[in-house]
């Protein structure tokens, strides 16, 4: 049987400067990411849309959650497999493409993990688990663009 899963997620507009939306550059784009007894993520949009530098924006985000959830479907399918993880640390990259209308999407995210494990004899069959991580991945599974993965393995 399927399961459903539900998220519940509060954004705030905290970029009001007295006059509202009055002008295009009379706001900031700040805002706040929450969730249930979890601390807020401090947001804002992509610099080219007048951006807080200091802050998440959610492009940065999507491609945070698509690692995010590739690594912990590695990590379990390596632990399954009897592949002894140390280290998992990933250098993620987005590429959006903006549109004449000012909309835009997504063409790729490139995975770029460099991962510490046990024992040499373990890199073959880590690798190969980096396909079944992509296919498992319900954020990779969620998006119209390709997700690329270029590992790199090191030994503790």
């Amino acid at each position: 049987m399927e399961k459903e899963h539900h998220y519940s997620i509060h954004v705030q507009w905290t970029g009001n400067k007295g006059t509202g939306t009055a002008s295009y550059r009379g706001y900031d784009r700040n805002h706040l990411v929450a969730a249930d007894n979890k601390p807020p993520i401090p947001c804002s949009s992509d610099p080219a849309f007048l951006r807080d530098t200091q802050r998440y924006n959610p492009e940065e985000l999507l491609v945070a959650s698509i690692s995010s959830c590739h690594m912990l479907w590695y990590l379990h399918l390596c632990s399954q497999a009897g592949v002894t993880v140390l280290a998992y640390d990933d250098h993620a990259k987005g590429t959006m493409q903006e549109t004449l209308d000012g909309s835009g999407h997504f063409l790729e995210v490139s995975l770029h993990p460099m991962i510490t494990l046990k024992d040499p004899s373990m890199e073959v069959k880590a690798h190969v688990l980096h396909d079944r991580a992509g296919k498992l991945c319900f954020i990779a599974n969620s998006v119209n663009f390709p997700i690329h993965h270029f590992p790199s393995y090191q030994f503790g």
